[in-house]
């Protein structure tokens, strides 16, 4: 996994990111963005990081086949949310402790970061969907999610949220 990531930055460090790489980006609102998203999500090779506020447990439900399938494979998945004590509901923080639950049995990397609203996804360093939808619990709200198919912008992000350091 170190090498694979060395390897991408050291290519990414050697070339510029195209501008027609934001041109050539797709918006989806919430009735559009899961199956593309899903499809994404089910050609990783790598890593998956998906940060997301708020976790429940019915949109997990949804998401669960091709995440047990990714952790078949060895790939790494990392969440990061917020703590489900930091939930003002007592009922969706119950949710969320149960979500999460199933997330770490799997081996997910789950981290917790106070103050967390970050609605983004990176999956293989080379696709970075952001907007304002929360991937994880998405329901009933109009939102936007912009996928962008770029190595350096998915690598800047990384660098931004500073996952690396987070997961060590």
């Amino acid at each position: 996994m170190a090498a694979w990531r060395e390897s991408k930055m050291l290519n990414l460090l050697r070339r510029q990111a195209p501008q027609s790489d934001l041109i050539r980006s797709k918006l989806y609102s919430q009735d559009d963005f899961y199956p593309a998203f899903l499809k994404d999500l089910g050609k990783c090779q790598h890593e998956a990081i998906i940060e997301s506020p708020f976790v429940t447990n019915r949109r997990l439900i949804a998401l669960l086949p091709v995440l047990e399938k990714l952790k078949l494979r060895k790939v790494r998945i990392v969440i990061n949310t917020r703590d489900p004590q930091a939930q003002d509901d007592e009922y969706l923080r119950g949710e969320a402790r149960r979500a999460l639950s199933k997330l770490q049995h799997m081996g997910v990397h789950v981290l917790y970061t106070v103050g967390h609203h970050r609605k983004l996804a990176i999956l293989d360093r080379s696709i970075l969907y952001e907007g304002s939808l929360n991937i994880l619990s998405q329901n009933g709200s109009a939102e936007v999610m912009r996928r962008i198919e770029s190595v350096q912008l998915a690598w800047e992000m990384a660098r931004f949220i500073n996952v690396d350091t987070l997961i060590r």
